[in-house]
């Protein structure tokens, strides 16, 4: 009786010791946020902001290559990224898709203070990005010029593309690392992080470009490689952080398991959303085998706005990606008319952001453009371009409130809706991209796309409803 009465008081001891009931953890605990208490819409503002910020650098760590391969290597290389990018952003979106379904399990559990298992389901996350990103890797490397003969690349730009291509698959284990730490973060409210080591990345993604290109005149095999070095410095600066600073997302030794019923639920979840996020690229794939048929020029200046394009969404996908951890840190916590106010509180947010990115768009589309190019040499491609984004500017509404909503659903754990929102939205956008694109040339995908964003509108809508009374 002794002897037990000592394990037991010595396992105490050891849950005191390792439990977040002590200052030392409390300290740490409090880098993460809770949202199911405090005012809403500040909330809203503090996370969504970071996300903003850290996208922005994302693409602009993207847009880096671009810019440089135009300017310094010629508009053939600009081309060839324009071609690759849809690919990799496939694979890229697959792989937060399933972060992203990850996180919402996580953002639940933090918000139910269910901190056990939040960190198995960090392990599951992990252990399982591992195996599936490994495997894309090595996958596209091999399939990377079948893909791109597949997509009616022109013979000349082939040999280019598919080198780019290649290289930047190596980075996918390396932005899965960086994806699912940077959703476990968000998912306890810490969204400032991952903004500084996007941050770095982007700086030092773009100081690299520069030199190796700029200066030293190296081609597109460096573009691909400096992608690759930044993704990995951002996985790394993760790891490194999560270790040291925030000890419920700890995963000690002999922690690291799949937990066979929270990989169901986070496939359940994270498939959905993985082939939701797919649908995307997979649709920009199929217009840019439309655009292909259209000439260099058009493919240089439909790869120019399109990043631009990504630029003016981010921050409304960042506004939801916040309605998302809010909503779910809420509705683990069984929060209901919480929820309600959240919701409301982002799609306002969504709204008044679109105001001023339409007004921006309007007054420097052109200037945008003429990034890319060598003004002098491409003035069809900066007036292309700029008709382009001239239509988009006003355009940009549907995709703002089409992301409020889905971040809702996504909160409430209903991804089965935002992925057939988002597959109606993709299939019609390409379905009239190449019925108007040969008509109205790339003008005809920004009308392509207001019809798709319209109607996902039409069929989510209604079924806000339907999910709020069956909450009740």
């Amino acid at each position: 009786m002794i002897e037990k009465t000592k394990n037991k008081e010595q396992k105490n001891m050891e849950y005191k010791k390792n439990s977040f009931d002590g200052k030392e953890e409390n300290k740490k605990v409090s880098k993460t946020t809770d949202m199911t208490k405090g005012n809403i819409t500040n909330h809203l503002i503090k996370y969504a902001i970071p996300l903003i910020l850290g996208n922005l650098f994302q693409l602009t760590y993207n847009a880096v290559d671009s810019i440089i391969a135009g300017r310094f290597i010629g508009k053939e290389a600009l081309a060839s990224i324009g071609i690759a990018n849809p690919v990799m952003n496939m694979v890229i979106l697959g792989i937060s898709g399933i972060c992203m379904g990850a996180g919402v399990l996580m953002s639940e559990f933090f918000g139910a203070k269910d901190y056990t298992k939040l960190k198995k389901e960090m392990s599951t996350a992990v252990l399982f990005g591992l195996y599936f990103s490994v495997a894309l890797m090595i996958i596209g490397i091999i399939f990377s010029g079948p893909l791109l003969r597949l997509l009616n690349v022109p013979e000349d730009l082939l040999p280019m593309a598919t080198t780019y291509l290649r290289i930047t698959f190596i980075g996918a284990p390396f932005t899965y690392f960086y994806n699912a730490l940077a959703s476990a973060l968000k998912s306890v409210g810490d969204s400032k992080t991952p903004l500084k080591f996007l941050m770095f990345s982007a700086i030092l993604n773009g100081v690299l470009d520069v030199i190796f290109i700029g200066f030293l005149g190296f081609e597109i095999v460096c573009s691909a490689t400096t992608t690759v070095v930044a993704e990995a410095a951002s996985a790394i600066l993760s790891i490194l952080y999560v270790y040291r600073k925030i000890p419920i997302l700890q995963i000690k030794r002999g922690e690291f398991r799949i937990d066979a019923g929270l990989l169901k639920r986070t496939l359940q979840y994270g498939s959905v959303t993985a082939l939701q996020q797919s649908c995307q690229p997979l649709g920009k794939l199929l217009i840019q085998g439309s655009v292909n048929s259209l000439g260099i020029d058009t493919i240089a200046a439909f790869n120019s706005v399109t990043k631009i394009d990504d630029f003016a969404c981010t921050p409304e996908q960042s506004i939801s990606h916040g309605i998302t951890t809010f909503v779910a840190q809420n509705r683990g916590a069984d929060q209901k008319e919480r929820i309600k106010k959240g919701f409301l509180a982002g799609l306002r947010m969504e709204f008044l952001y679109w105001i001023v990115i339409c007004l921006v768009t309007i007054l420097c589309r052109t200037f945008f453009v003429s990034l890319f190019v060598d003004g002098k040499s491409s003035t069809k491609i900066i007036e292309i371009g700029s008709q382009y984004l001239l239509i988009m500017a006003f355009f940009y509404i549907f995709p703002a409130f089409t992301n409020g909503v889905q971040g809702y659903f996504r909160g409430m754990g209903k991804m089965k809706i935002t992925f057939l929102g988002t597959l109606i939205q993709t299939s019609l956008r390409v379905i009239f991209t190449w019925i108007l694109a040969p008509r109205f040339g790339i003008l005809g995908i920004a009308y392509a796309c207001a019809i798709g964003w319209s109607v996902m509108l039409l069929v989510e809508v209604p079924m806000i409803w339907t999910v709020d009374k069956k909450r009740d």
